[in-house]
């Protein structure tokens, strides 16, 4: 910045430099916008100062060509990303939601997929754990949306898939998504896990101490 530019904005007193500092902190905490009524209670100045304030730091952020702005939105006030930085932006926002998802979301989006539309309490009692948080991050994610309600009591609603999950699966439907069976093993797999892990009750479990007497096992004792 040019000390021209310095000469060419209007001097302020301190008092309003303050001001000014004042509307900026709070602003910045809220998370909506601040109505200049509710700014000027606060500040005790009248609500025309307020609003004065208000247009000279809108006009001091675009003539320092900041990546902020302060807008007047919804009746208030709020600070917001300047639309040329909106590429940058995008590019953040997507970067950061190119997380991989943990076990427990994976696991709950696959519960989602297979058996919508369903409930929050459906899905917890077939993972046997609240889902509650993993659903907000599954909803945050756009991967998991409110479909519609329950008709019986209590009206729960209802949770499914979205299109952007689809795209991030490459597929055209929820009807294309692979068979439950290509996961769960054949009854030959089964059998022989079962044949492996059996037991030979013909085979003597004892066991020899340290100083190389049998110690009687569980199934002894059994027997007995």
């Amino acid at each position: 910045m040019s000390g021209t530019d310095d000469l060419d904005r209007p001097r302020i007193t301190d008092a309003d430099r303050d001001v000014r500092r004042a509307i900026e902190a709070i602003v910045l905490v809220s998370d909506t916008p601040v109505e200049p009524g509710l700014l000027a209670q606060l500040l005790e100045v009248p609500v025309a100062s307020i609003i004065e304030h208000c247009a000279a730091l809108a006009d001091e952020y675009e003539a320092d060509s900041r990546g902020f702005v302060l807008a007047r939105v919804a009746g208030g006030y709020r600070f917001q990303t300047h639309a040329d930085a909106a590429p940058y932006v995008e590019r953040f926002v997507l970067e950061g939601q190119s997380a991989r998802l943990s076990s427990a979301a994976l696991e709950t989006l696959a519960i989602v997929a297979y058996k919508q539309p369903l409930s929050r309490l459906q899905v917890s009692a077939i993972r046997g754990v609240n889902v509650d948080g993993v659903m907000r991050t599954l909803q945050t994610r756009g991967l998991v949306t409110e479909v519609g309600r329950d008709p019986g009591p209590g009206t729960a609603v209802l949770f499914g898939t979205t299109p952007l999950f689809l795209e991030r699966l490459g597929l055209d439907s929820v009807h294309d998504l692979p068979p439950l069976g290509a996961f769960v093993p054949g009854a030959d797999v089964v059998e022989a896990l079962e044949t492996t892990l059996r037991v030979d009750p013909d085979i003597d479990l004892r066991v020899v101490d340290n100083e190389g007497d049998s110690v009687q096992t569980a199934a002894d004792d059994e027997e007995e």
